[in-house]
């Protein structure tokens, strides 16, 4: 850039040169008609050429672009809480909302809204509640909790949206649509077999970590019983 703008400046200072020359020199000879053309020209060349640099710094003119981010740790605690099954969602949420103008025009808004989740399947082990036999070296489970939904994370993705000028999609709008359509996944994830799943997870390691400590389950049916129902962990929606 630096280059460029140096020849410019020299070729704007010989064109300015030859003009003081001819200006001394030539111009007594020439026609008032002539000498107006070429003071014409002259700038008109040394027009062009500012203009030209200037727009050519502003078209270069780099960008400046300040961020800024502030996280607040709000609270933490001490959980016990394992995570035994992992399912995959892709839902499809069809939003469609129409209203009347003046209580006549008709107006409608709609958009087809894509939802990927993932959703973690687990236990509270400090639900947990259970006796242990050091005699018969076995442990007999008293209470076993339901399995929750530990976490659920979405992407949204918007296709097709149509709105109309006095029926425009707003920040509530867009905040209702993602909490709908993460309700229908929590939805779909309790009926799908994530509670199933989780819970032949959690028996197998159960079993596996007594095995260890040369241990037997005495009640594995109880963990079996608890996918009758499906919490939502506290945080996870």
């Amino acid at each position: 850039m630096k280059n460029k703008l140096l020849w410019i400046f020299l070729l704007l200072a010989i064109l300015g040169s030859a003009l003081l020359y001819f200006l001394f020199f030539q111009a007594a000879s020439l026609p008032s008609e002539i000498l107006w053309a070429v003071l014409l020209v002259f700038g008109l060349l040394v027009g062009g050429a500012l203009g030209a640099l200037v727009f050519k710094s502003v078209g270069t003119s780099s960008k400046v672009l300040t961020e800024s981010s502030h996280t607040i740790a709000q609270s933490m605690r001490k959980v016990f809480k394992v995570v035994s099954a992992e399912g995959h969602f892709n839902e499809i949420y069809d939003y469609r909302e129409s209203k009347k103008l003046f209580n006549f025009i008709p107006s409608i808004k709609k958009a087809l809204v894509i939802v990927e989740a993932k959703v973690l399947v687990g236990y509270d082990f400090e639900k947990l509640q259970w006796e242990l036999d050091p005699v018969s070296r076995k442990v007999r489970l008293k209470s076993f909790p339901a399995p929750e939904i530990l976490s659920t994370e979405t992407d949204y993705k918007y296709y097709n949206i149509e709105e109309q000028f006095f029926n425009l999609f707003s920040k509530e709008d867009l905040s209702r649509i993602q909490k709908q359509s993460k309700a229908q996944v929590i939805e779909a994830a309790r009926k799908s077999e994530l509670p199933k799943v989780a819970a032949e997870q959690m028996q197998m390691l159960l079993t596996e970590l007594l095995s260890g400590k040369d241990y037997t389950l005495e009640n594995p049916e109880l963990i079996a019983q608890s996918t009758n129902r499906l919490e939502l962990a506290p945080k996870a929606f």
